[in-house]
């Protein structure tokens, strides 16, 4: 099966887009892979657009550098008692679990990324609460080739700053993602529900509720 790391490619919030279009041609974004539609900026304006080829050639030379955050509820002492889990249809047509990801923008802070890609996913109400300073509980790295590390994309070696957000808002997911799904920390860190995540992505949600003393 072919696992995908951080997000599948989420379009640009240009406000001059049209919408998603067919992915096998024409000028792709840097930080996003999507097809440049008409109206949006273009490589001759703005660096950061490049063709697929140009896409493909930098994912088989440079890592790519990707957050990925874990959505949590707490209680009023700030212990974790719900797990946002994303249910996502794979590129193959499997139905797939996941959690918020996607790539850092040339000129964009890991704060910015952060939080962009938390609205992208769950909605503009979802009022995630960045820390003062963000700190990710771990940094992991997905490899094209299997079994270098736990976690595995076959597209490119990416490297992912990887965090637990706090979400106090409505959560209403966007993009190519179907729902939210909440969870106990004991179901979401279950091997059950880690045999449907893509890329190792079990072992990052349980490493991510340990890191919180949600789970032991």
């Amino acid at each position: 099966m072919a696992v995908r790391t951080p997000d599948p490619d989420d379009l640009p919030e240009d406000p001059d887009s049209s919408g998603p279009a067919d992915l096998g041609q024409g000028p792709v974004s840097l930080d996003t892979g999507a097809i440049r539609l008409p109206g949006m900026p273009n490589a001759a304006k703005n660096p950061g657009w490049l063709t697929d080829v140009e896409l493909a050639e930098i994912r088989r030379r440079l890592p790519i550098l990707y957050v990925e955050a874990v959505p949590v509820r707490t209680d009023g002492t700030g212990q974790v008692t719900q797990v946002g889990v994303l249910l996502r249809a794979s590129p193959l047509g499997e139905i797939i679990r996941t959690i918020v990801s996607g790539r850092v923008r040339y000129g964009e802070t890991v704060r910015d990324a952060l939080f962009r890609h938390l609205e992208n996913d769950l909605g503009p109400m979802a009022f995630p609460l960045l820390p003062p300073s963000p700190v990710p509980f771990t940094v992991a790295e997905y490899f094209p080739i299997p079994g270098v590390s736990a976690f595995h994309d076959d597209r490119q070696h990416a490297v992912s700053l990887a965090f637990v957000v706090p979400v106090t808002g409505t959560c209403e997911p966007r993009q190519d993602a179907l729902e939210v799904t909440w969870m106990s920390p004991e179901e979401a860190s279950s091997p059950a529900v880690a045999a449907e995540m893509e890329g190792g992505r079990g072992a990052l949600l349980r490493m991510a509720l340990a890191s919180v003393g949600a789970v032991r």
